[in-house]
């Protein structure tokens, strides 16, 4: 559990001398090793402060790759945690662009600078004071923060955004396209469940229904007992999924109810919907095996993302697709040879391939990939992969080479 904020913390931290305080203790290791005598050093010189201004300062350095202002912003530990990345937020804003949004979860803004940097007038509501007072300081506002005005978190103030105190469950905005953000924590527990979410899925959903909506949910839901009428969209971020978002029927194009999104923080991003084809051959394995990203295995488009990159699957239940090519922006493994699952059959081709770090990739079968790893014992000096799957109800693997076709 981090440090309890108070709004008390939040004006002082969003002050001047919060601020060069702030930037003192950024001076500091504050390792695991470090932190109680820095912690010590902090107090020395600023009192009861010092567990605020220590906390803040771990918190930024923690969000720094997650969110683009994090040296600027405030935190919250569980906010920091729920937090949108900067990335993610930005493409879900871009399709809402034009259009005037209530995020009624809005925390501490990381949505809200997104949406407001394309969208004519934003509402931002949540019951959290201390979190709307942080919202306020990261939007560069006055509006909520106690003590000194702040003109700090993103430089000049977002003009277009109105804070307030609201439940989302008693609807008070108008005319204004609904964006959620349920916190997934139930009992100090993550949840997937989604009427154990915070506000509850299906409350959310009987507030608006005649609105356009867009709720962002946990990768982990299942869609499938969900019976969304809309889309459902997948995200990843640098090869981690980080979110699906709900979006109804009025913010879809027409036939789709499923998009894998994967976005990239260099800048690359592509999509796939339901929409488009997902007919593939079935055949032997080819020269490559492809893991497809997670967003398009967790959106249901393996055969849609086979079709569209002339592949096919090893086995129709499992998400490993083969081909002859390797396509562009993706890793993949070149077969070097397909082997019975057994230890010793293993064992002795790795010797012979003077593998040396080995990479376990396993779907479809139980297998421990760093007991095998331990039972395997490769001593050799080239990097292998071996892929472990069934084909059929056989439990198959293959000796691979590992190659990223950006790099080729």
């Amino acid at each position: 559990m981090g440090y309890h904020f108070s709004r008390d913390d939040v004006g002082y931290l969003s002050s001047s001398a919060g601020r060069a305080a702030l930037a003192t203790v950024d001076d500091l290791a504050l390792t695991s090793a470090s932190l109680l005598q820095d912690l010590e050093q902090v107090r020395r010189a600023n009192g009861d402060r010092a567990a605020a201004l220590v906390e803040t300062v771990r918190l930024r350095r923690r969000a720094a790759a997650k969110l683009a202002a994090a040296s600027e912003w405030l935190f919250t530990d569980d906010a920091l945690q729920q937090a949108t990345p900067t990335a993610v937020a930005r493409h879900r804003a871009v399709r809402l662009a034009g259009r005037n949004v209530h995020d009624v979860t809005c925390s501490i803004g990381a949505d809200l600078v997104e949406l407001a940097r394309v969208c004519p007038a934003v509402v931002g509501s949540d019951l959290d004071e201390v979190r709307l007072a942080i919202a306020a300081h990261n939007l560069g506002q006055r509006r909520f923060p106690v003590g000194e005005p702040s003109t700090s978190g993103t430089g000049a103030p977002v003009r277009n955004v109105l804070l307030a105190k609201a439940d989302a469950l008693r609807p008070c905005s108008s005319d204004t396209v609904i964006v959620a953000d349920p916190a997934r924590r139930s009992e100090g527990r993550r949840t997937h469940d989604p009427a154990k979410l915070q506000p509850p899925l299906p409350d959310l959903l009987a507030t608006y229904p005649d609105r356009d909506l867009a709720v962002k949910c946990a990768p982990g839901l299942d869609f499938d007992r969900l019976d969304w009428p809309g889309e459902i969209e997948v995200v990843s971020l640098d090869g981690a999924v980080r979110e699906a978002c709900l979006w109804s029927r009025g913010l879809t194009e027409s036939g789709v109810t499923r998009r894998a999104t994967v976005l990239s923080s260099t800048g690359a991003a592509w999509t796939l919907t339901d929409a488009e084809p997902d007919s593939i051959d079935e055949r032997t394995p080819g020269e490559w095996i492809i893991d497809p990203d997670g967003a398009v295995v967790r959106a249901g488009l393996v055969r849609h993302y086979a079709a569209k990159h002339g592949l096919w699957q090893l086995d129709p239940r499992i998400a490993y697709l083969t081909g002859d090519h390797l396509p562009a922006g993706i890793r993949g493994f070149r077969i070097i040879d397909r082997l019975d699952y057994r230890e010793k059959t293993l064992r002795a081709e790795l010797r012979r391939n003077d593998c040396g770090p080995l990479e376990i990739l396993v779907r479809g079968v139980e297998v421990d990939p760093d007991r095998l790893r331990r039972t395997l014992k490769p001593a050799g000096s080239r990097p292998l992969t071996l892929v472990i799957t069934r084909i059929g109800r056989t439990p198959t693997a293959f000796l691979c080479t590992a190659m990223d076709s950006r790099t080729r």
